[in-house]
């Protein structure tokens, strides 16, 4: 599942770099600005991290962890989403 980049204005971009400036971690991702692409990422991660950071963002998002389709239950005991579909969850309990 490829993720597109948002698109956005001139006058977007300035506020992109307030947050920027404010919490780089919250503006991370693709943008499009009349056919550019502006990438924001941390330069010079370890893979592990840049895995890590990969799924925070599916979890936050509600995404499933390895195919990324939306999750709708929540664990009962934590009251939090499930990290994986309703597919996934019946595999890894099969194993």
């Amino acid at each position: 599942m490829k993720v597109k980049p948002t698109k956005i204005v001139p006058a977007d971009l300035s506020k992109l770099l307030d947050k920027l400036k404010k919490n780089p971690d919250e503006v991370r991702g693709s943008y499009l600005l009349n056919g550019y692409r502006i990438q924001i990422t941390k330069y010079n991660i370890s893979n592990a991290e840049r895995i890590k950071l990969f799924f925070q963002s599916r979890r936050n998002q509600g995404l499933c962890k390895r195919c990324g389709k939306k999750v709708t239950k929540t664990n009962p005991r934590t009251g939090k989403l499930y990290r994986l579909c309703e597919t996934h969850r019946k595999m890894e309990l099969k194993k």
